[in-house]
């Protein structure tokens, strides 16, 4: 009887402590939800570098596919320094609003979008370029116009302003690092 009282009180203590944490990302917008997140610390330095994150803290709603830093770790240090350069805002903003597209797409609508387009679904970026959703064993992943594929590893980080879904870059997808090498400096 006594282990079954602890098993109780602990499925109640995990299902308050997984509560609040919902409604504690629920509250914070995208911006605030990122930087929260030690995962998302790179982004969130390139994003007040390209001075988005007042745009991105709007109401929105927007949906961020958002490179971890693992994702950012693909970059080499050199050209990331350069990137997060003032001279460099163009370049940088470029690359972080292709990760962004208007709209809130929960997972569920990107599975939909994909059941209905026999496992495509074309995306419009806010820097106007367009993202492909794929869907390939089982899983979801964003290809690049060049043909570069990253994997959606987490989903439904949802704020009050939109929802973030984790990519990475394992698959050498580099959409994470197109530059436009006219207004790039290094």
């Amino acid at each position: 009887m006594y282990k079954i009282k602890i098993n109780i009180m602990k499925k109640i203590i995990l299902s308050f402590v997984a509560l609040s944490f919902t409604f504690g990302v629920y509250s914070q917008t995208i911006v605030e939800a990122a930087v929260s997140n030690k995962d998302f610390s790179t982004l969130v330095t390139a994003l007040k570098s390209a001075d988005l994150v007042g745009a991105l803290s709007g109401e929105g709603p927007f949906t961020v596919f958002a490179p971890n830093n693992d994702a950012f770790a693909k970059i080499d240090s050199e050209t990331l320094g350069n990137l997060l350069k003032a001279e460099n805002v163009k370049a940088l903003t470029n690359i972080l609003t292709y990760h962004v597209v208007s709209g809130k797409l929960m997972a569920s609508d990107v599975v939909n979008a994909l059941n209905s387009g026999n496992g495509m679904a074309k995306l419009t970026a806010l820097n106007g370029q367009t993202i492909t959703a794929r869907s390939k064993d089982g899983k979801i992943f964003l290809e690049d116009s060049q043909g570069n594929m990253s994997e959606i590893i987490a989903t439904d980080v949802a704020g009050t302003n939109g929802v973030i879904h984790v990519i990475s870059s394992s698959q050498s997808f580099t959409f994470s690092i197109r530059i436009d090498f006219t207004t790039f400096k290094i």
